[in-house]
C-alpha cells in the first residue's frame, strides 16, 4: 500500500478520535509515508509523537523508536494500546524484562502484531537484539528527543553518538529525528551525526505568544516574595524550580508553613514518593509542585500556570523546556525567573571539574542565559532568535508579553558605534569571539590579540570612550537584528552576514536599549529597601516610641526591655492589629506580645483607622522552625540546669552562637533562668554591679555596657548577664 493510497485523515480518526491535524503534523506524515528521512523540530506539547504513531499503525512492518526515558516509553505504549484491540501493538524493549517477556516481544514482531517498538539506545547496542530485528521488516526508526545526541544540546547523552552505525546495520530504512528543542547549531549536530544531510526538515515556530516572560533581581527575601507571587495566583497549579534537591525541600517547606500547598520532588526522593507527589499534582490536591529538573518529563498537565525559576537554569534551552510547561491549554502562563550574577558563578564552579571541551560548551551556554537575563530588549525577540527564528517584537503574536516590552529602558542612537563594531569584526578576518572584539575596541590586550598583532591596527582601541558593558550590550542587540551571526562550525566566534555588509556602507537609525546593569551592589540596595529601615511610617514610630516610654516608666524598666528598636521598626512597617499579628514582628515571642502588646495594638489600630492605611495583606514570611527545635533543647535543658558548654556542643554550636539564641529567646519574651551558670562565673557584688547598670542605662548595647567598664569584664560575661536582666525584668 503506498502513501497515497492511505486517506490518512480517516485513519487520524479511527485511531486517535481528532478531525484535523496539527500544525505540521499532516505534512511530517506525509514525509515519512513516503520513506524520506524527516526531521522534525517541534516545541513540547505541539503534537510530535502522533507524527510517528501514526504512520506506524497503517504501514507494514514495525517502527522503532529510540528514546531516552523508561517512564515516557512506558506511557506512550500504553497509551497506543488503548487505541488498539491488540495489546502486542506496541512493546517496550529494555533491561527491565524477563527472558519471557522478551521472548513474547519477539514473537508479537514477528507475526506482524507490534506496529511500535520502544527502545532505549543502550537496548540497541546488544548483538542480540540488532541480529533479531534484521530478519524482520521495520517501517523506519524514529529517535525521540533527538537533541541528546549534540554535545550543545541540554541533555546530552553519549549513547546516542553510535545510534547512525546500528541503524546502518539494519539496512536501508528511513530515520526520523525528533526534537522539542534545538539552536541551529545543535540542529546541524544531529543532521551531520544521523548522516541524514538529505533528510526534509519541519520547524514548527516556537513562539508561545501566552506566556509572559519576567526576569527580577534575586534578593534575600526572595521566599517572601514568590508567597507573595503565589497569593496573587490563589488556587491555580505551578511549578518552583530550584538548581539542589536542598533548596527544593527548604522552598517546599516555607510554602507549607505560609498556608500554601506544595510538595517537593527530586531524584532524591524514593520512587514512591516521587510518583505520589507527581500525581498529587495532576489530581489538584496540591498547587505547586517544588523541583529539580527532575520534575516535569512528560508531565502532561494543560493548565499550569506558572513557572517559577528560582535558580537560573544552565542553558536558555532548559529554561525554554521548563516554562513550556505553562499555559498548555493556551491559557494564561506566567514565566518568572530570580537572576543573580552569584548563581551563574556558582554554576561555573560546579563545572570547573568537567573536562575542557565539556566546560568550554558549558560556559558558552551560560553566558546566553546571562545575556538573556541582563538584556533591555523584548525577551520573546532574543529567545526565538536563539532557536533561529524571526521575530517582530512590533506586531508579533505576544509581541507585549513581557516585562521589558510593558517596561522599556531608555534607548539611544548607535548608528556610529554599531559600524565601528561591524568593521572592527570584519577587519579581524572573523576570527574572534565576543571578548576579543571587545577588547580590541577598548584597547585591552589578552594573548589571543598579542598573537594575531591586533593590538598594533589603527582600529585598536577605537571604541575605549565607552564601556565593556556596553559594547556587550551592543553585540547582543546587534546579533539578534541579523548584523552578526554565530559561526555554527566554530560556536561563538563573529561572522559580519550579509546584511551587516549592507550596514556598514549605508548606515540606518540604531537604537539601542541601555542594558539593565545588575550589580551586587543593587541587589544590596533591594534588599535593604525590602527591610524596615527607611520604609517605616515615620508618624506612627514617634508614637510607638513615646508609648513605649510611658510603659517603660509605669513598670520602672527601661524603654528597650519592653520592646527593642527594631520591633518597633517592624511594627511601623506592618501595622498589627491584633495580638496574634503582633507575635509575627521582629523580636516578638508570644509572651512580650501578651505582656506589653494591648496598648501598642490598640494604638496602631486607632492609627490605621484614622489615617485610611492599606495594611499589607501579607505580612509575614514564617520561618520553617528550622531554629525551633534549638529554642525548645536549649529551654528545656536551661531548666534542667545543664551547663551552656555541653547545651552548645550537644547541638553544635559554638558559644557565640548559642548566646545568640538565648538572646532571641529572651527578646521574644520567654524567660530563660541562667542565674546558676552565671554564679560559676561571678560574685554576687559583680552581678548586681552589671544589673544596676542596665536598670540605669538608655540603651542595652553590648558596646556602651564593654565601655562603662572598661574590661573589667569580657563581653560573653556581659551578654549573659544582659540575658538574665531581659528575662528577669522584662518576661
Amino acid at each position: 500500500m503506498n502513501s497515497n493510497e492511505i486517506d490518512i485523515h480517516k485513519e487520524l480518526k479511527k485511531y486517535f478520535g481528532f478531525n484535523q491535524f496539527k500544525g505540521l503534523q499532516e505534512q511530517v506524515i506525509k514525509s515519512i509515508l513516503a520513506k524520506q528521512n524527516t526531521f522534525v523540530i517541534m516545541p513540547t506539547g505541539g503534537g510530535k509523537s502522533l507524527c510517528y504513531q501514526l504512520p506506524s499503525l497503517v504501514q507494514e512492518g514495525t517502527a522503532i523508536v529510540v528514546s531516552p526515558l523508561i517512564a515516557l516509553m512506558k506511557n506512550q505504549v500504553d497509551a497506543i494500546r488503548s487505541v488498539s484491540s491488540e495489546n502486542g501493538v506496541a512493546h517496550v524493549l529494555n533491561s527491565s524484562l524477563t527472558k519471557t517477556e522478551i521472548n513474547q516481544v519477539k514473537k508479537d514482531i514477528t507475526s506482524g502484531i507490534t506496529k511500535l517498538l520502544y527502545v532505549a539506545p543502550e537496548s540497541l547496542t546488544k548483538e542480540e537484539y540488532v541480529a533479531f530485528l534484521r530478519t524482520v521488516p521495520i517501517s523506519f526508526v524514529a529517535i525521540d528527543e533527538a537533541h541528546c545526541i549534540s554535545e550543545w544540546g541540554h541533555d546530552f547523552r553519549p549513547e546516542y553518538r553510535n545510534l547512525r552505525h546500528i541503524i546502518k546495520q539494519l539496512g536501508d530504512v528511513p530515520v526520523i529525528g525528533l526534537t522539542a528543542t534545538a539552536t541551529p547549531k545543535v540542529q546541524e549536530d544531529i543532521l551531520k551525526n544521523l548522516d541524514m544531510s538529505n533528510a526534509t526538515t519541519f520547524k514548527a515556530s516556537f513562539n508561545r505568544p501566552n506566556l509572559f516572560y519576567e526576569v527580577r533581581t534575586k534578593t534575600k527575601n526572595i521566599e517572601g516574595d514568590i508567597i507573595r507571587f503565589i497569593k496573587q495566583h490563589k488556587g491555580k497549579s505551578g511549578i518552583i524550580y530550584c538548581l539542589s534537591r536542598k533548596k527544593v525541600e527548604a522552598i517546599a517547606e516555607v510554602l507549607q508553613v505560609n498556608g500554601i500547598s506544595a510538595v517537593p520532588y527530586h531524584a532524591g526522593l524514593d520512587a514512591k514518593t516521587r510518583a505520589k507527589h507527581q500525581d498529587m499534582f495532576l489530581m489538584e490536591d496540591v498547587d505547586v509542585v517544588v523541583a529539580t529538573i527532575a520534575f516535569g518529563m512528560g508531565i502532561d498537565k494543560p493548565d499550569v500556570r506558572f513557572v517559577i525559576h528560582h535558580d537560573i537554569p544552565k542553558s536558555l534551552e532548559s529554561y525554554y523546556q521548563e516554562t513550556g510547561r505553562a499555559g498548555r491549554d493556551g491559557g494564561e502562563g506566567y514565566c518568572l525567573a530570580y537572576y543573580s550574577y552569584k548563581d551563574v558563578e556558582k554554576l561555573e564552579k560546579f563545572m570547573s571539574g568537567k573536562p575542557v571541551a565539556e566546560q568550554e560548551i558549558g560556559f558558552a551556554l551560560l553566558q546566553e542565559v546571562v545575556a538573556y537575563a541582563e538584556t533591555s530588549m523584548s525577551r520573546r525577540k532574543f529567545l526565538l532568535h536563539y532557536f533561529g527564528e524571526e521575530f517582530d517584537s512590533e506586531n508579533g503574536d505576544g509581541a507585549d508579553m513581557d516585562d521589558n516590552v510593558r517596561n522599556p529602558k531608555t534607548k539611544i542612537e548607535a548608528k556610529d558605534q554599531v559600524v565601528k563594531l561591524l568593521k572592527v569584526v570584519r577587519d579581524t578576518k572573523h576570527l574572534y569571539k565576543s571578548k576579543e572584539i571587545i577588547y580590541t575596541l577598548i584597547g585591552r590586550v589578552n594573548a589571543v590579540i598579542n598573537a594575531h598583532k591586533t593590538d598594533a591596527q589603527h582600529f585598536f582601541g577605537s571604541g575605549k570612550d565607552f564601556e565593556e558593558r556596553h559594547w556587550m550590550a551592543l553585540i547582543r542587540q546587534v546579533l539578534v537584528d541579523g548584523l552578526l551571526s554565530k559561526d555554527i562550525e566554530t560556536y561563538g566566534v563573529l561572522k559580519v552576514t550579509e546584511k551587516g555588509m549592507d550596514y556598514i556602507d549605508n548606515p540606518t537609525s540604531f537604537m539601542m536599549s541601555e542594558d539593565h546593569e545588575y550589580t551586587e551592589a543593587e541587589d544590596e540596595a533591594i534588599i535593604s529597601a525590602g527591610k524596615s529601615t527607611g520604609t517605616a511610617d515615620e508618624a506612627l514610630m514617634a508614637m510607638l516610641r513615646d508609648l513605649r516610654k510611658k510603659v517603660a516608666k509605669k513598670l520602672g524598666v527601661p524603654p528597650f526591655v519592653v520592646f527593642q528598636d527594631p520591633s518597633l521598626d517592624d511594627m511601623a512597617l506592618k501595622y498589627p492589629i491584633s495580638i496574634d499579628e503582633l507575635t509575627n514582628i521582629h523580636g516578638v515571642g508570644e509572651g512580650k506580645a501578651k505582656k506589653y502588646g494591648k496598648e501598642f495594638v490598640e494604638l496602631i489600630s486607632r492609627y490605621v483607622e484614622d489615617n485610611d492605611i492599606i495594611r499589607p495583606d501579607d505580612l509575614v514570611v514564617k520561618s520553617t522552625g528550622a531554629n525551633s527545635a534549638n529554642k525548645l533543647y536549649i529551654i528545656q535543658n536551661i531548666d534542667r540546669k545543664l551547663a551552656l558548654t555541653d547545651i552548645a556542643s550537644a547541638k553544635g554550636l559554638n558559644m557565640d552562637a548559642l548566646i545568640k539564641e538565648m538572646e532571641q529567646i529572651v527578646y521574644s519574651g520567654t524567660k530563660l533562668n541562667i542565674k546558676y551558670w552565671i554564679d560559676e562565673m561571678l560574685d554576687d557584688e559583680q552581678q548586681e554591679e552589671i544589673q544596676d547598670y542596665f536598670m540605669e542605662s538608655e540603651t542595652d548595647k553590648i558596646e556602651d555596657a564593654l565601655k562603662e567598664f572598661d574590661g573589667d569584664y569580657d563581653i560573653d560575661e556581659l551578654r549573659l548577664m544582659r540575658i538574665r536582666f531581659i528575662s528577669e525584668v522584662a518576661n
